[in-house]
């Protein structure tokens, strides 16, 4: 594999779910814990209200929805895939900023895990 390239058979695409403090609970120290959940591919979403499915109305209770559910109201579709618990200076390390709804490919090779930014849409 080249050094710049991302070879589909070893990375997963994943998104940052929710980042938030926490308290090593056998050190004291402060550290975070991200929640990263996996990117399907984009699905055709199947038309949810009949034959009026592409009206004005209907186009604004989608985006209601989507609100709500970038907000944890509603249970995202994505799957779990990690949940990283890092001390802050394991996160330091680590050598990403991560924010949330950010997407990354999680390449996994020879034993290790790296985070890339991903450049592809989703």
């Amino acid at each position: 594999m080249e050094s710049g390239s991302v070879s589909s058979s070893n990375s997963v695409k994943v998104k940052v779910f929710e980042i938030t403090s926490m308290t090593d609970p056998d050190t004291g120290k402060p550290g975070k814990n991200i929640k990263l959940v996996q990117v399907k591919q984009q699905r055709p979403q199947p038309q949810m209200f009949g034959p009026f499915g592409g009206t004005e109305e209907a186009n604004m209770i989608k985006g209601i929805m989507g609100q709500f559910q970038s907000m944890g109201i509603f249970p995202m579709r994505d799957s779990p895939k990690i949940n990283l618990f890092l001390s802050e200076s394991e996160y330091d390390l680590l050598g990403v900023r991560f924010e949330v709804n950010e997407v990354y490919d999680m390449v996994l090779k020879d034993g290790t895990i790296r985070f890339r930014k991903s450049t592809e849409g989703i």
